[in-house]
């Protein structure tokens, strides 16, 4: 055990003793600084007047609903859902929160792919790149085990990403509490149940659990490059297929959805946040389902990455 902790500290040596690591620690906060100011400063609505506003959409939906004949049961609910989720705020004067701190706070949520590529670029690297400048034999002389050795590269990946999804949290927060004013802290967050009944929970609860179910796909695509990092050698082909499933894989999802097997695809199942709302992208797709289906695909690269970096010759 100790060790695997000399090796984690030696690699996050490695990795933040990198001009690159910091540069992209520095393009991250920039991000979020500039994405809510923009979003801040080209807004030109208030909340004022938003009961009128929402009596109107109400209106408006019931009268498509009595108007609509064969409106598919998926799109009357969503319907009937939205009527519910209205009314409510009026009854209970909460104003809506897409234009406030944990509005915006849960639209940074998808520069979580940003923390991906980033990411993605120490995961195709950290192995790879002891290839390419035969460092690996150094480590491998090592009194270290070979997967003592993987296992703390990979930990060490995944530690970095999890200090970046801290980062993007804690400046979103920060920043979009000062631009929007911290009144909207103790905001509920409302949702429905299975039984059309709202229910309301903590909105820190709810933005903590959007961001971690994000992280899932974050987590597969960084596994994803370490593996082809440490099996192929290449930390460019490691990034350039990583990112390329990445950018299609809602596409290649998409398209898969017409056949019953498309739900067996690693990234129909990535994206968790679907069953917060309840609409899966494939029928007969669930929350149990999915994470069968990650830990599935997780074991498959893992154990590549483990099973071919230990048999292999380092020798030449």
């Amino acid at each position: 055990m100790i060790r695997l902790l000399s090796l984690l500290q030696n690699e996050n040596m490695k990795i933040y003793r990198r001009l690159h690591t910091w540069i992209l620690l520095g393009i991250l906060i920039a991000l979020v600084f500039t994405v809510s100011i923009i979003i801040k400063t080209t807004w030109t609505g208030s909340n004022e007047g938003w009961e009128q506003r929402l009596r109107t959409n109400i209106e408006i939906d019931r009268e498509y609903l009595n108007s609509a004949d064969g409106l598919p049961g998926l799109a009357k609910e969503e319907i009937e859902q939205s009527i519910l989720l209205n009314q409510y705020r009026l009854d209970h004067n909460i104003p809506p929160s897409d234009k406030s701190m944990w509005g915006m706070v849960l639209q940074m949520s998808s520069l979580i792919q940003i923390v991906t590529i980033f990411t993605v670029v120490i995961a195709a690297d950290i192995v790879a790149g002891e290839f390419a400048s035969g460092t690996i034999k150094l480590l491998l002389i090592r009194p270290a085990s070979r997967s003592k050795i993987l296992l703390s590269k990979y930990v060490s990946t995944i530690l970095f990403s999890f200090q970046l999804l801290v980062i993007l949290f804690i400046t979103s927060l920060v920043l979009n509490g000062l631009l929007y004013g911290f009144s909207d802290v103790g905001a509920p967050y409302l949702h429905i149940d299975n039984n059309m009944v709202v229910q309301e929970s903590s909105m820190l609860l709810h933005a903590l659990s959007t961001y971690g179910l994000k992280c899932v796909e974050l987590v597969m695509v960084v596994t994803l490059a370490f593996m082809i990092s440490t099996v192929f050698r290449s930390s460019s082909l490691a990034i350039s297929i990583s990112l390329l499933l990445l950018f299609l894989g809602q596409v290649v999802t998409l398209f898969f959805s017409q056949w019953s097997w498309g739900k067996f695809w690693l990234f129909a199942n990535t994206d968790l946040t679907q069953y917060i709302e309840g609409k899966p992208l494939i029928e007969g797709m669930n929350m149990a389902f999915s994470v069968t289906v990650l830990i599935a695909y997780f074991i498959l690269f893992n154990y590549l990455s483990w099973s071919i970096f230990n048999k292999r010759d380092v020798a030449a």
